[in-house]
């Protein structure tokens, strides 16, 4: 009976072997002679749905990869996955990417938290990640051999934006609303350095919680501190809830707000027409670019996914795989965790439809520049500045 288990237990462990996607005859996780496998988890509901378009862009990429031949006779298999904006379910979709499906890389994916809650798996696995959608130290420090950054650092980000609202708008009274967690603190991080070093400090603070929806008192206390100018680094929910309460009492700050949500008429919609004017630092060419690489994936959006609204949100999808997708043309047939780690590092000054991309044996901090833009009525953005390059 116990050779008779046995004999059942290695068929089964032999079936399930064969069947994962680096069975026999495959030396790498997730690349075959015609397919290299990569995934993303996107919240495509929750409170952060409307990030959930990044993931979807990010496919569109790929499609157009695809469509053009592929990559070293590779193309891009890309799986999909709504976390909800949930670290939980994220934790769960990375099991899956490593024990069913085998994947070689994951890009973006939205969530500090829900990135936090599976980076060392990712890492401890040599899953190459690249383009996490959020700016904060925890992708970089300590030092990850197989991430590589693109999103410009909330806490520079931020620094620049309140010297932006500062010194050339002439604004002194600020405040800040920001989501209780690693995304919003490490924005307030950056505006409370900038003020530290001009002697000054927010006139108002306001933190929330991911689950909330009553911010009436916060609208409230915004408006008892006197703020000229109030500095958003929340969800586009919470932000659009914030702008409705505000109105209701007749206050009116100069907004200003990270590139998480500068999806202008999306902003506008949800608000309801309230988010004209706002300031915005930008991480990727406009809507209406006419930058080459904006122009062709415009043409391919058309024809790929014309169902898909063509958003801030939706290509910065794309702009987060660019890189990767840059390296993986670099390396050639001979693609491994490894090979790839090098052929990024080869990226200087490399640009797509984002900033300007740096990497090397010591460097996972790609992106270092933003742009300022002012949203218009209409949904469009008035440009204020080129790209400006933002470090400590």
């Amino acid at each position: 009976m116990v050779k008779r288990v046995s004999i059942i237990g290695a068929v089964i462990v032999g079936v399930y072997w064969v069947t994962m996607p680096w069975a026999f005859g495959q030396q790498v996780r997730g690349v075959t002679d015609t397919e290299i496998l990569v995934g993303q988890w996107g919240p495509q509901t929750g409170p952060a749905a409307a990030w959930g378009s990044v993931a979807r862009g990010t496919g569109l990429l790929f499609k157009i990869i695809n469509e053009e031949g592929g990559i070293h006779g590779r193309k891009i298999k890309y799986f999909l996955r709504d976390d909800s904006y949930q670290p939980a379910k994220t934790k769960a979709i990375v099991k899956e990417f490593l024990e069913q499906i085998g994947v070689f890389a994951v890009v973006a994916g939205v969530g500090v938290g829900t990135g936090m809650a599976v980076r060392d798996e990712l890492m401890e696995n040599k899953v190459i990640w690249v383009g996490p959608a959020t700016g904060v130290y925890n992708w970089i420090q300590p030092f990850q051999r197989y991430l590589f950054a693109v999103f410009p650092l909330y806490d520079d980000e931020a620094y620049y934006l309140t010297a932006y609202l500062f010194e050339k708008m002439g604004l002194k009274k600020i405040a800040m609303f920001y989501q209780n967690d690693d995304y919003g603190k490490q924005g307030l991080m950056g505006v409370e350095r900038y003020l530290k070093e001009k002697n000054t400090a927010l006139v108002a603070k306001l933190s929330y919680e991911v689950t909330e929806r009553d911010l009436s008192s916060h609208a409230l206390k915004l408006k008892d501190s006197g703020a000229q100018a109030v500095i958003l680094w929340s969800s586009p929910a919470h932000a659009a809830i914030l702008l409705g309460e505000t109105a209701k009492i007749g206050f009116k700050p100069q907004w200003a707000s990270s590139c998480t949500l500068s999806d202008s008429p999306q902003m506008l919609q949800m608000t309801k027409g309230l988010w004209a004017g706002t300031i915005n630092s930008f991480f990727a060419e406009l809507p209406d670019s006419d930058h080459p690489l904006m122009v062709k994936y415009r043409e391919w959006h058309k024809k790929l996914e014309p169902q898909e609204r063509w958003g801030v949100f939706y290509y910065a999808g794309m702009m987060f795989a660019e890189p990767f997708v840059e390296g993986l043309r670099r390396v050639g047939r001979n693609l491994t965790p490894e090979t790839l780690v090098k052929a990024m590092e080869t990226l200087k000054d490399w640009k797509g439809t984002g900033p300007p991309i740096t990497y090397g044996p010591n460097e996972r901090q790609g992106g270092k520049h933003v742009f300022y833009g002012k949203v218009r009525p209409d949904g469009t953005v008035e440009r204020l500045t080129d790209w400006v390059k933002i470090t400590k």
